[in-house]
């Protein structure tokens, strides 16, 4: 019967309250609940096991990987850094406006981090999020078949925010800026951008060169964008030489 029972709660969709009927019902036994009361426990129990099942579903589609959590940000390395822009980000107020946030700055100085920090609070809040390199995005909508590529374009429409990475760290042909703004203009007021760079927009000649587009990629992009300019040096070539001080110690 309790076998039943369970596997009849499966059939129906209901695992949370199947992997804890014996418990459910022992609670439920000792503390005299109504019926109502434990109909109310059940259905607590599903959402949060349905609300735990959906958390973990966005952290997979959002491919952040492994990161530093902001706690271990240093705000002092950087000889410049606006801070007060980069924790109204991280309170996601951008996302409701399709707002966009471009983090300028050069290597090793923690674009990056804060672009994955910004991605897990946005994933977390239960916004639908994507990372992705520059490369991987142009990549990736390089294709021969015009029913492909519309395919994966709606696939970067989709998402509440896209945190494109590496904007400039490679070179890349004339049709890469076209790819490119195909995808800012789908989002273009609909869908944010957090975007990390290390090329000042007048620079982006060189990322595509003799592309057309840039001027209206640009215009786009930054319409509704929030910027933030972090320099000095890189903070990850500091940790390489703490790192070789300890050894020699």
């Amino acid at each position: 019967m309790k076998t039943d029972l369970h596997s009849q709660l499966i059939q129906l969709g209901l695992k949370a309250t199947a992997a804890g009927l014996d418990d459910l019902i022992a609670r439920a036994v000792k503390s005299r609940w109504s019926p109502q009361l434990l109909l109310e426990e059940l259905v607590r129990a599903e959402n949060r096991e349905r609300s735990d099942l959906s958390l973990q579903q966005r952290l997979r589609r959002c491919r952040t990987g492994r990161f530093k959590p902001m706690v271990d940000f240093d705000w002092h390395w950087p000889s410049k850094i606006d801070r007060p822009t980069i924790e109204r980000a991280l309170t996601l107020d951008f996302i409701p406006e399709a707002r966009n946030l471009i983090l300028l700055g050069a290597n090793g100085l923690g674009k990056t981090m804060i672009a994955k920090n910004i991605a897990l609070a946005a994933v977390q809040a239960g916004y639908c999020v994507l990372f992705q390199t520059a490369t991987e995005l142009i990549q990736n909508l390089t294709c021969d078949s015009p029913q492909q590529f519309r395919r994966k374009l709606n696939f970067y429409a989709r998402p509440h925010v896209l945190v494109l990475d590496e904007v400039g760290y490679l070179s890349y042909d004339t049709t890469a800026a076209d790819l490119l703004f195909e995808v800012v203009n789908r989002r273009y007021e609909h869908r944010s951008i957090v975007m990390t760079t290390n090329k000042a927009f007048k620079d982006w000649n060189t990322v595509f060169p003799n592309a057309t587009s840039i001027a209206t990629l640009l215009d786009r992009l930054t319409h509704h964008a929030d910027f933030t300019i972090i320099e000095g040096p890189s903070y990850r070539v500091r940790e390489s030489e703490l790192e070789i001080a300890a050894r020699k110690k």
